[in-house]
């Protein structure tokens, strides 16, 4: 497996990671995807329960 590949993965397992950590502080929720902000900044959303927060 070549270097990049290598990074590749570990960049990948750092993203699932990091995903596996966020909940909605509102309902408990996995169910998060990350937006972007109105200012360029990063925003997440509860597809649950709609709750907003960065």
């Amino acid at each position: 497996m070549s270097a990049s590949t290598s990074q590749d993965g570990d960049a990948l397992l750092a993203a699932v990671d990091a995903r596996a950590l966020l909940s909605c502080p509102s309902c408990g929720s996995a169910h998060v995807a990350q937006v972007l902000g109105d200012n360029g900044g990063v925003s997440y959303v509860c597809t649950s329960c709609g709750h907003c927060w960065s």
